[in-house]
């Protein structure tokens, strides 16, 4: 290998971990509250609102259906307003970020759903205000399935930031477009293919073990 090429392998290593690792500090940044909000404004819910609940489910479920490489192309004028421009790697966070949002809200919202109703129902029992309610009881019981769903939706990302390089995002993806498909290049393809596959195995590596941890202290 040249060392333009790996010199281009490094800023494409490099670019896919900007690109997810903001992508998946957004998501869960607004992921877990709107997946609270998902759960204790259904039916029976803490806050039960069911208006608030449907709206947000059906705008969630809309997100979740829609092609990632579709929603890509139909947030380009919401990309450029926000960013000033449709191509590299700070443009494509954007529709990252919106794609893994709703995607992880409900792999979250199942986790917090599987809370025994009997903690929350003793919670109440005894006089604890909703907002503890969440703090205490909802979120550290759920914390070990929400960490897990997190892992699953960071490995999602992996894959959608290559996509992305079809459009000019940078990353792996990039590189295997312009390299690999273009030039015809197996060695580039194969190469990335292999970065891809470790990155996605050490990612999983790492969350597997955190779950693990949090698992053994609850």
């Amino acid at each position: 290998m040249s060392d333009l090429w790996l010199s281009e392998l490094a800023d494409a290593i490099r670019d896919t971990i900007v690109m997810v690792g903001v992508s998946a500090f957004v998501a869960a940044l607004i992921g877990i509250p709107l997946a609270l909000v998902l759960v204790t404004t259904t039916r029976g819910g803490i806050f039960e609102k069911r208006v608030v609940n449907s709206t947000l489910g059906a705008l969630v479920n809309a997100f979740r259906s829609t092609p990632f490489i579709i929603l890509l192309v139909a947030l380009l004028p919401l990309t450029r307003l926000l960013i000033g421009t449709t191509i590299g790697v700070w443009a494509a966070i954007v529709p990252l970020s919106i794609a893994a949002i709703p995607f992880f809200a409900r792999v979250a919202e199942v986790s917090l759903r599987e809370v025994d109703r009997g903690l929350i129902e003793a919670a109440q029992a005894m006089g604890a205000q909703r907002r503890h309610i969440i703090w205490h009881v909802l979120l550290p019981e759920a914390l070990p399935g929400i960490l897990g769903g997190f892992t699953i939706t960071v490995v999602a990302m992996i894959g959608s930031s290559a996509m992305a390089g079809a459009v000019g995002a940078g990353g792996l993806g990039d590189l295997a477009i312009r390299y690999g498909y273009q030039r015809f290049d197996t060695t580039v393809m194969v190469t990335v293919i292999v970065l891809l596959i470790v990155i996605v195995t050490a990612v999983q590596f790492v969350g597997d073990r955190f779950v693990r941890r949090l698992a053994q202290r609850a």
